[in-house]
């Protein structure tokens, strides 16, 4: 028997989006999105603090350039594992459980980070960098899906301004870094009242974050039942899964593994390769580091009117050429205050990539979260090669000179830039009543789905 639609909820903030300007958002809306960039800032500030002091972890450890490369591409590895899951954790469990088990993975990570340094434990520092990895990628995915469904629903482009979010919670990690190190305070100190601040702050979070979802974006897994006879959940990891599929979602996780590659370079090398390559001390270059996430920053939060103007694509080239230019002249700078110079630009350009990046997976919010974790999954991958490549490249030429090598994987990122383009959309109407689940179809029943058709 066909069951009669139900009356759509006029209430609900994500089932009207707000138009530009400056109309009042609804309260909910309002409440999530700066709590959502409230989750953002402290992943910038987790993400930050201790690279800051990777020096020091290097020295009481021992390690020499290519081993610290080889103990980094252990977080890479936790957070390649991790990703393509995180995806089927988001679209089965939701945002707000995905959150919470990166919350307690990333404390029990932080601190023996902290403790394995303190007891000269390599195993213990690459038992925390793994599941550091691990946190991070469980973590990544659901706040990327609920930026996405932010932008949405307030109807103009804000997703880089969650990036800005986290480059200001880098800048205020690195600079509890930097402090750490010049007040010689301990790592484990440090990491362990990290780990507790984000723990308090994550929790708190949890109750307002997530907005509820629109009947139309339920979740294609949920709306397609499993075929008779398959296991239950079968269709939900399917689902998930068929982003790989996708050619324009490959290429976009291209462009996004450009961007993490110089992204991630420059947090995990950046403060390094200003003390050995000029000379100076640990602070100054946990100060550097800051000015490369400040820098980027700036862009983030003045990018979103850029991107409505302008576009995408056209940012998004634009961005690679000024990387180009900023990755060269911190290489090859022969001060250390032209190499200053190069930094910034290189900050400037790196802002938007991944934003837009994000953007362009979340076009459609019912395939978003198994989109956003397969570029999710190209970031790891750059992460995964970046730590022992420029390791390598760092034990012959020099860190700071390894860096500049980047750039040629901006040239790709440029070259790929109208893989980002907005997709059009035709809206179908629903399938039958009788196809869907019976506690779905009185809300699919009035809502039309939005179908991609490409660009």
């Amino acid at each position: 028997m066909r069951i009669p639609p139900a009356p759509p909820d006029r209430s609900a903030p994500v089932n009207h989006p707000a138009p530009t300007g400056r109309t009042p958002l609804h309260p909910d809306l309002a409440r999530a999105r700066w709590l959502l960039m409230g989750l953002f800032a402290l992943t910038g500030i987790t993400f930050s603090s201790w690279l800051a002091r990777i020096p020091t972890v290097r020295d009481a450890l021992g390690l020499s350039t290519a081993e610290l490369g080889g103990i980094l591409l252990i977080g890479s590895v936790g957070a390649l594992l991790t990703v393509t899951a995180s995806g089927i954790v988001v679209q089965r469990f939701g945002s707000r459980r995905a959150i919470l088990a990166s919350t307690v993975v990333l404390a029990v990570g932080y601190v023996l980070m902290g403790i394995g340094p303190t007891t000269g434990s390599v195993a213990l520092l690459a038992v925390g960098i793994f599941l550091n990895g691990v946190a991070v990628a469980l973590g990544n995915v659901p706040i990327n899906v609920e930026s996405g469904r932010i932008e949405r629903a307030m109807g103009r482009t804000v997703i880089p301004q969650f990036h800005a979010a986290f480059s200001i919670g880098a800048v205020t990690g690195s600079a509890i870094g930097a402090a750490a190190s010049h007040l010689d305070v301990p790592v484990a100190a440090q990491f362990t009242v990290i780990a507790a601040v984000a723990v308090v702050w994550r929790l708190a979070s949890l109750r307002g974050v997530v907005l509820p979802y629109a009947p139309d974006e339920m979740p294609r897994a949920r709306i397609a039942p499993a075929a008779p006879g398959a296991p239950k959940g079968g269709r939900r990891i399917a689902s998930a899964l068929d982003s790989w599929r996708e050619p324009r979602t490959l290429l976009i996780g291209v462009v996004v593994m450009a961007a993490a590659l110089s992204e991630g370079s420059a947090n995990d090398w950046l403060s390094l390769a200003v003390v050995d390559g000029f000379d100076r001390t640990e602070a100054v270059g946990g100060i550097v580091l800051g000015l490369f996430v400040a820098s980027m920053t700036v862009v983030r939060l003045l990018g979103t009117r850029l991107l409505d103007r302008l576009g995408r694509v056209v940012v998004l080239r634009a961005s690679g050429v000024v990387s180009i230019v900023g990755l060269l002249l911190f290489g090859l700078a022969p001060s250390f205050e032209l190499a200053g110079i190069g930094v910034a630009l290189w900050g400037f350009g790196a802002a938007l990539a991944v934003p837009v990046g994000i953007a362009a997976a979340s076009d459609d919010p019912l395939r978003a979260a198994g989109r956003v974790a397969v570029v999710s999954s190209f970031a790891s991958v750059a992460s995964i090669a970046a730590p022992p490549l420029l390791g390598i490249a760092a034990e012959s030429i020099g860190a700071r000179h390894a860096l500049s090598l980047i750039a040629v994987a901006m040239v790709v990122s440029v070259l790929l830039a109208k893989q980002v383009a907005p997709q059009r959309t035709t809206v179908v109407p629903p399938p039958a009543t009788g196809e869907l689940d019976d506690e779905l179809a009185a809300l699919v029943a009035t809502t039309p789905r939005a179908v991609p058709t490409p660009s």
